[in-house]
């Protein structure tokens, strides 16, 4: 591992604090380094707050050394005013000796802008480290700048023999199927969103929270899919008053539901939407090719009969043991960010 491999690898790591508590703006890592040591680290605050490269700057006492250091960024800072002053001026004003950047901000805003300045300043930019790795720690931004929608995640959580709720659901509680270390994790995906979408049945059926009580963080905008909804329904569940429903005034069945969603969202600023349930709303995406990655509890408990789980023919990119359950992640061939 050569050196800017080094510290952009710890840049991506730092990035990893902000997950869920940044958008609309992406959670950037960053690095200060002088011979071979860091002397500072940051990552991206909360909208309208510092971003990373911020963050990191100010930890320096003495500034006067900064002209000696390397800075490294998992995305290109920022060349424009938005609700904070931009980075690349920062940077500029500390006469840094060179920029490292993990890739390019496709916004139309900065795209290039922020290396070009820097560059006109008589900074040494070098870009394109660890491109893969940055990518899919930004996938969420980049799929929304480039893809105009979200990233989506389709998640759910089946029996041995593939039945995501029994037949009769009676008394209007969960039926869990995952086990408790499983659901922790499937907070901690929730607390990392932007969107939570479900089913009305599946809210009818099991009156969830769609919280991330099991994990620290903040909760995602809740979304529940509804042909035909009745107002007299909202006071009967858990999430009372926190629930955007998606009903035939702003969706057309008739058409691509998926597609309509994405959109949605994307001009709400949404920029990434895990999709837990049921088959039918999970369906939708599937059937629609718009997703991003799918992710699968199945447990060793059988139902012999119920819901069926959606179907997929398609091969998982990573498995994993939790206790009983089996975790499998599926990504989408097509996608391309880069």
């Amino acid at each position: 591992m050569n050196i800017h491999d080094k510290y952009m690898k710890r840049c991506i790591q730092i990035a990893e604090f902000g997950h869920g508590n940044t958008f609309p703006n992406p959670s950037v890592g960053c690095c200060i380094v002088m011979n071979d040591k860091i002397l500072a680290e940051g990552f991206s605050s909360k909208a309208g707050c510092n971003h990373a490269e911020i963050n990191a700057i100010n930890q320096i006492k003495e500034k006067s050394v900064l002209s000696k250091c390397t800075i490294y960024i998992t995305l290109e800072p920022c060349a424009h005013h938005g609700k904070t002053p931009p980075c690349v001026d920062t940077i500029i004003k500390h006469k840094f000796e060179k920029v490292v950047i993990g890739i390019k901000d496709p916004n139309k805003l900065v795209n290039g802008k922020g290396i070009k300045k820097l560059q006109k300043a008589g900074i040494d930019v070098i870009t394109g480290i660890l491109k893969k790795e940055c990518t899919d720690l930004h996938k969420r931004f980049l799929t929304y700048q480039l893809k105009k929608r979200p990233y989506i995640i389709l998640k759910w959580a089946q029996t041995s023999d593939r039945f995501i709720s029994p037949k009769d659901k009676t008394n209007k509680l969960p039926f869990w199927i995952s086990n408790k270390k499983s659901r922790i994790l499937a907070h901690k995906w929730r607390a990392h969103e932007n969107a939570i979408l479900i089913g009305a049945q599946t809210l009818r059926d099991d009156n969830p929270k769609l919280s991330t009580r099991n994990w620290y963080g903040n909760n995602c905008n809740a979304y529940v899919l509804s042909k035909n909804w009745s107002k007299r329904e909202n006071k009967k569940f858990n999430g009372d008053g926190k629930f955007k429903i998606l009903d035939k005034t702003i969706i057309d069945f008739d058409n691509n539901v998926a597609k309509q969603i994405c959109k949605l969202l994307h001009e709400n600023k949404i920029q990434s939407l895990i999709v837990e349930g049921g088959t039918k709303t999970i369906n939708n995406f599937l059937n629609s090719k718009i997703w991003d990655e799918i992710r699968i509890f199945t447990s060793d408990k059988k139902l012999g009969e119920g819901v069926k789980a959606p179907k997929l023919n398609l091969r998982y990119q990573m498995k994993t043991q939790i206790g009983n359950d089996k975790l499998e992640i599926y990504k989408n061939s097509d996608d391309n960010l880069s």
